[in-house]
C-alpha cells in the first residue's frame, strides 16, 4: 500500500491544479486518473477565455499544464480508476480497479463529468461525443448535432472548419443558450442549420452506413438522413462511488467556500461540486483553495507527512 499525503482523485484541469499547490505546499502528492490527464479540456477543439492565451487547442493547454505537474515531485497514476473509498477516520482508504492500494491524510475529488449519453435507443454505430477524436471521418458528409449550448455550437463550427458538408443542430427548448456571438457566426458559414422545440425521437440505421433519424418539432415529426450524430447535451458528475459516502445534491458533491465536504480532511472541487458557474478558471480556483486547505488542516490536525 501506497502512502501520501494527499490524493486527487482525477487527472483534469482542476486535479492537475490542486497537485501543484499541494505539492509546493511540501505534500507528498498523487494523482489518481482513469484515463489520461486533461479531462473534458483534451476534447475541447478551441479554448478562447483562458488568461494569456487568446486562443489555444484543449489538448495543447493540458500539455501544458501536464508539463508544470511533471516538473514537481507528484507521482501521476494513470489508466486505472478509483472503485472504492473508505474517507471516515484520519487515514483515507482507497481501491482502485487495477488492484491497487493507497492512503492518505487527505484526499481531494476532482472528478469532473461526463457527457450525458444519447437517450434514444438505437443500433446506429455513428454516434459521437468528441468531434476532435471523430469529426475527421465525416468531411463532405451529413451530420447531426444535439444540443444547442454553447458546446454544440463551438463543436458544430469546428466540424464545419473540418470540411463537413452539412450539420444540423437539434434543440429541445424554444431558444438556443450558446453566445449570440457563436450562433451567429455559425448561421454565416453556410453549412448549419438550426432547428429549436425539436427532438430526436428515433433513430433508425441504413444498409449504405447512413440513418434515417425522426425530428419531432412543433409541427410534427419529420425525418432526414443523416452520416453521423455528435451529441453534445451537457454532462453529468462523476460521482458514482461516493453517492453512500458524501453529501450530494443532484448528484454533485456539496461543499463549503473552503471545498470541504462533511467529512474532515476531504475536499472536493470543479466541475464535480455544487457551483454556479463551470469554467477552467473557476476549476483552477476551486482546486488552489482545496490545495491549500488540505495543507493546513494536515498542520492542524498533525497528520502524517508521507516522506
Amino acid at each position: 500500500m501506497t502512502a501520501y499525503d494527499t490524493i486527487i482523485i482525477g487527472g483534469g484541469v482542476c486535479g492537475m491544479t490542486a497537485a501543484i499547490y499541494a505539492a509546493r505546499a511540501g505534500l507528498r502528492t498523487a494523482i489518481l486518473e482513469k484515463e489520461v490527464c486533461g479531462g473534458l479540456v483534451n476534447y475541447t477543439h478551441l479554448v478562447e477565455n483562458y488568461p494569456s492565451y487568446p486562443a489555444i487547442h484543449g489538448m495543447e493547454l493540458m500539455e501544458k499544464v501536464r508539463a508544470h505537474v511533471e516538473q514537481l515531485p507528484v507521482d501521476i497514476h494513470e489508466i486505472d480508476a478509483v472503485e472504492s473509498v473508505k474517507l471516515d477516520g484520519p487515514v483515507k482508504l482507497i481501491h482502485t480497479g487495477g488492484g491497487e492500494e493507497y492512503q492518505a491524510g487527505t484526499v481531494i475529488i476532482a472528478t469532473g463529468r461526463t457527457p450525458r449519453r444519447l437517450a434514444v435507443k438505437t443500433d446506429f454505430e455513428n454516434v459521437h461525443y468528441c468531434s476532435v477524436c471523430d469529426g475527421t471521418a465525416y468531411k463532405g458528409k451529413e451530420i447531426l448535432v444535439i444540443g444547442g449550448g454553447n458546446s454544440g455550437f463551438d463543436e458544430s463550427l469546428y466540424l464545419a472548419g473540418l470540411g463537413v458538408a452539412r450539420i444540423h443542430i437539434i434543440e429541445a427548448f424554444p431558444a438556443c443558450i450558446a453566445d449570440a456571438v457563436t450562433q451567429e457566426r455559425a448561421r454565416r458559414t453556410g453549412k448549419i442549420t438550426v432547428s429549436t422545440s425539436t427532438e430526436l425521437v428515433a433513430v433508425e440505421p441504413l444498409p449504405d452506413g447512413r440513418a434515417r433519424v425522426t425530428l419531432q418539432g412543433e409541427k410534427g415529426p419529420v425525418s432526414e438522413e443523416t452520416d453521423g450524430i455528435f451529441c453534445f447535451m451537457g454532462q453529468v458528475p462523476n460521482t458514482e462511488i461516493f453517492k453512500d459516502v458524501l453529501e450530494l445534491e443532484n448528484g454533485y458533491i456539496k461543499t463549503d467556500g473552503n471545498m470541504e465536504t462533511g467529512i474532515p480532511g476531504v475536499f472536493a472541487a470543479g466541475d464535480v461540486i455544487v457551483k454556479n458557474f463551470r469554467q477552467i478558471t473557476t476549476a483552477m480556483g476551486d482546486a488552489t483553495i482545496a490545495a491549500l486547505r488540505a495543507a493546513r488542516y494536515l498542520r492542524e490536525t498533525g497528520g502524517t507527512r508521507h516522506e
